[in-house]
């Protein structure tokens, strides 16, 4: 093979038309993304982006949203129980699946209804 996968550049989300609020204080007060200025020629696009190391995630504007109900981000937390308490404290509701072997973990929703997984590895 002459080609080789370097890592994910970023995770899109939908939301709906207006979301950048609820967006901004979900992802940068809550979970403590930093916001970046998304490129000029999207701007006019609605939506904001956030980072976390060298990742991002997108939060588009989708004119007929439907929130991922399935489809899903995961996140790796150091701390987990820690950031779930943080979570709860800011009023996010956390939810158990079934567990896997060597991983704590749980999911939340977005304020737009999109599942997202937070784990840590044991």
């Amino acid at each position: 093979m002459k080609f080789e996968y370097m890592g994910i550049d970023h995770i899109q989300l939908a939301a709906p038309k207006g979301c950048e609020e609820e967006a901004r204080k979900f992802w940068g007060e809550i979970v403590g993304l930093t916001e970046v200025q998304k490129p000029e020629s999207l701007q006019g696009r609605g939506g904001c982006w956030f980072q976390y190391g060298n990742q991002q995630i997108h939060i588009g504007v989708e004119e007929d949203f439907l929130p991922a109900k399935k489809a899903h981000p995961a996140f790796v937390i150091g701390n987990i129980e820690d950031f779930r308490l943080h979570l709860e404290g800011n009023g996010i509701k956390t939810k158990e699946d079934a567990p896997i072997d060597g991983r704590a973990r749980f999911f939340v929703n977005d304020p737009f209804g999109n599942r997202v997984e937070f784990l840590e590895y044991k």
